[in-house]
């Protein structure tokens, strides 16, 4: 059982999930979320009544954090990033496997494990695939989707967006292929079906519509 001021994993995930939809501009609906979490639409239906209950969300206006929910979220979020700075960083784990352990480290890093991460890893403003760290008033550069960027154009990748963090296989893609935060890359091609080739880490790779449209770089 959770311990006094804490919630249960359940609660943590679906406000975790929340915060990140509302993050990614993306409008927090039912059948997003069931996608997300990979649940059933009723179970969903029955977790959002019970997060009314618990005053962590609000649903007269649409699927929204209450301001202890946002805490919530916001907390999780930050462990879960941190989790994988640590990870990728000190353990040297790939990004996807830093991205599955995370989900499992971010219910159990307590407050004073949380401090010493942050202070073993230089204070991190994100994660590994960009996202900003709740709490470090991390600014975000001007960024724009990858699949805006002309035949001939350069970009410097800014952010992996978390929705392309739930595609099997992606997170591994991109890092073999060095779309990776920082790392700068031309686009050679467009294709009909809006598949781009951009030439970064010195190979030709091809970027589907869905990723380049959630890939945000700077110009």
């Amino acid at each position: 059982m959770p311990a006094a001021g804490e919630h249960h994993p359940a609660f943590e995930e679906y406000c975790e999930c929340i915060f990140e939809l509302r993050e990614d501009d993306l409008d927090v609906i039912q059948a997003r979320i069931a996608e997300r979490l990979q649940v059933s639409r009723p179970a969903v239906s029955e977790m959002m009544k019970r997060l009314e209950t618990e005053g962590l969300i609000t649903s007269d206006d649409g699927i929204r954090l209450t301001a202890e929910g946002r805490t919530l979220g916001e907390q999780v979020v930050r462990r879960h990033r941190l989790a994988e700075r640590f990870l990728t960083d000190v353990l040297h784990l790939s990004w996807a496997e830093a991205h599955h352990e995370a989900g499992k480290w971010e219910h159990v890093i307590s407050e004073s494990v949380e401090t010493a991460m942050i202070e073993l890893l230089g204070d991190p403003t994100t994660c590994p695939h960009g996202n900003p760290i709740p709490g470090s008033e991390y600014v975000a550069p001007d960024a724009s989707p990858l699949s805006l960027i002309e035949v001939g154009g350069g970009f410097t990748v800014s952010r992996i967006t978390e929705e392309l963090e739930f595609e099997p296989g992606l997170l591994e893609f991109l890092e073999e292929s060095s779309i990776q935060p920082g790392k700068a890359g031309v686009v050679t091609a467009s294709s009909p079906d809006g598949t781009l080739t951009v030439e970064i880490g010195g190979r030709h790779v091809g970027v589907g519509s869905f990723a380049s449209e959630r890939i945000l770089v700077s110009s």
